[in-house]
């Protein structure tokens, strides 16, 4: 099999998921939180290298405060408890998005991570917090200019070196489960050449068998990039 070598995931349904069940929205996210834990691990074992997640959008803050809370203490508790987990492993992770409206305690923790996993080399896990695609498109643009990097200089790899994921390889393939089909801000500069996939599956119950199928599906598709084939 033809296998990504970074895997971006929307993890969509996590409320409805929990409401099928009669169970609260706390419970979907924390399914959430430990389905993503199985399925990143289980990417790496197949050798992939990066995995990035959407754990929580620019537009999330207009949920109730309550919901917003305990995603964030469900954030807290995972940047303390799987740092060192994942540091055993060699995984490197790293948080995208705006610093804004991140609580102090958030933003210590972020920096904890990033820098006990900085030499990390097995794989890398993107979390994408706070994170929206115009909004990280206005920060490089703001990276540029603050660069004063001559307008002539300026071009594809240009943005691609002032993006949140400056370094990285572009995703090869975006998940977004719930059978929803649009990325909604999802990497939208890193994802212009990705195979898209859209189980109907909601997040908390997309399996491993659901990510070999997937990847099965990846491997069958031909990535042409605008050449002929």
């Amino acid at each position: 099999m033809t296998l990504p070598s970074h895997i971006a995931f929307i993890l969509d349904g996590n409320r409805r998921w929990a409401r099928q069940r009669g169970l609260t929205t706390f419970a979907g996210h924390r399914a959430s939180y430990e389905n993503f834990k199985i399925i990143a691990d289980e990417c790496f074992k197949r050798g992939i290298k990066i995995v990035s997640a959407y754990v929580f959008s620019t537009e999330n803050w207009n949920r109730s405060a309550r919901e917003v809370g305990y995603l964030m203490k469900l954030l807290k508790r995972a940047l303390i408890e799987e740092t060192k987990e994942l540091g055993s492993k060699g995984i490197r992770i790293k948080v995208l998005g705006l610093p804004t409206k991140l609580d102090a305690e958030i933003k210590k923790l972020i920096k904890q991570t990033e820098t006990q996993t900085a030499h990390n080399t097995k794989g890398t896990i993107n979390l994408c917090l706070n994170y929206g695609g115009r909004a990280e498109i206005v920060e490089t643009v703001k990276n540029i200019i603050n660069k004063k990097i001559p307008i002539q200089k300026i071009n594809e790899k240009t943005i691609s070196d002032n993006l949140w994921t400056a370094g990285q390889q572009d995703p090869d393939f975006v998940i977004r489960t719930s059978g929803e089909m649009r990325l909604s801000g999802f990497l939208p500069w890193q994802s212009v050449y990705s195979e898209l996939y859209f189980p109907t599956k909601m997040w908390p119950e997309f399996g491993v068998k659901d990510l070999d199928k997937a990847l099965k599906e990846y491997s069958n598709r031909q990535r042409r990039f605008g050449g002929n084939g």
